[in-house]
Parts: structure tokens; sequence; C-alpha cells
């Protein structure tokens, strides 16, 4: 997996990422450089080429100078996710989020809010690649993310655990007015085709953002983070 971008390549080192070689723009040789010096600690190899060179190597356009060859994403068991929570955990499940721009965002907004890990199925989904690591902005290497074959079988893991497992769709109770201090889980679904409705059968409940316009959905990030932010201010 290729990781781009100055701030992605660092967080990447600083988390521990397996990363075969770095390369770097030539003109940062003699400077002093965090991602150089941590880069060398760790003894991963640190290749300096001309810009022209990352250029042609880049498959985003933002390198900015940076561009590592990573191993792939190591995803996280849906057992240890849950071991790992602690004592009041909190989860986010995706159902048919595709475009890895969207999945990017979320995987930020749930690292800021505190969410403990993101569960995506196998199938029909965005899987991590190198699209999903730049949009996140650095935020995927502090994120566990668990794939599993079948997310209903994830929902009933999960409340055999003690988690109160929701879904975020129109048609339900008003967010603002439900207790979301617990150990919980927030299913989003795509802003084409919602949330599967076996997978909102199997959830203990529904959660609505109030809408005031004349459209009636919300890009799939944008209603995650305003839903993980919410549950964030209540849980304290």
């Amino acid at each position: 997996m290729q990781i781009e971008g100055k701030n992605q390549v660092f967080q990447a080192l600083e988390a521990g990422t397996t990363i075969n070689k770095i390369w770097v723009d030539v003109n940062y040789s003699k400077r002093r450089d965090e991602i150089i010096f941590l880069a060398r600690k760790n003894k991963v190899r640190v290749e300096f080429v001309p810009k022209v060179a990352l250029d042609k190597k880049s498959t985003t356009s933002h390198h900015q100078g940076y561009i590592a060859d990573a191993v792939d994403f190591s995803y996280t068991p849906l057992e240890e996710l849950i071991s790992s929570a602690g004592e009041k955990p909190f989860f986010v499940l995706l159902d048919g989020i595709e475009d890895p721009h969207n999945f990017g965002a979320i995987i930020r907004s749930c690292e800021c809010a505190g969410v403990d890990g993101i569960i995506i199925p196998k199938n029909r989904a965005c899987a991590v690649n190198d699209t999903v690591v730049r949009t996140s902005t650095g935020a995927i290497a502090n994120m566990k993310i668990a794939m599993v074959t079948n997310l209903k079988e994830a929902i009933s893991a999960l409340k055999d655990a003690g988690v109160w497992v929701y879904a975020a769709e129109i048609g339900g109770d008003d967010i603002y007015s439900q207790k979301l201090d617990r150990p919980i889980a927030v299913v989003i679904g795509s802003e084409g085709n919602g949330i599967k409705k076996s997978i909102i059968a199997s959830c203990d409940g529904v959660l609505t953002l109030p809408l005031k316009g004349k459209i009636n959905s919300l890009n799939a990030s944008v209603a995650c983070g305003i839903v993980v932010f919410e549950i964030l201010r209540q849980r304290g």
C-alpha cells in the first residue's frame, strides 16, 4: 500500500506501521526533518529522489515530497476489537459505504470523537486503500478497523457484549431526545441507499437527525460526524 503526504507518512511511522521504504524529495536531504529522523530511528530505508520522480510515482498528486511503501492495512479481529474497548465501548458500523473519500472522512471524525473501532463488511463496501489513508489525514494510524463477512452477526456479537446498537436513519427517534451515554454502536449507511432494512431490524433503535431544509439526507461522513459528536457530548 502506498502512503503519500507529509502528515500521512509521519503518522504511519509514529503508529508503528510496517514500512518497506520511503522516497523523499532530494531537496530535503540536508535539512532537519522529523520524518527522516523517525524513519532512520525505526530502521526504515529512505531514498532521496528528484521531485519529478515522486510526481511520476504519485497516484494522488499530493505527495508533498514524501511517499512510503507500506504493507497492506492490518484489520483487527472483531473479538479483539470488542474485548479491547473497555467498560463503555463506542463503535461505528458502516453499511454500504463505497466512496473512499467518505470512508476516510468518517475515520477522521471517529478518531477525533474517541470511537474505539469501526466495523465494515467484506463485500459491497470500500476497503482501506491509498485514498482512504490520504483522506483520513493520518487518523487511520490510530483507528482499529474490523472487516466482517456479515454485519448482522457483528451486531449480534456486540449485543452479546452488552453494547446497544442503533441505526442512524430517517424515521426514527430524534437523536437529541435519546440517552446515549452507554456502551453504544451506531450504524451509518450510504447516502444513496441508506441502511438495509434487515440491518435496521437487528438494531435496538433508530436515531434520526432533525432536518429543516428541503433536502432529506446528508452526506454519510457529515451525518456520521454529527452523530458521533452528539454521543461524545453525552459521554462527557
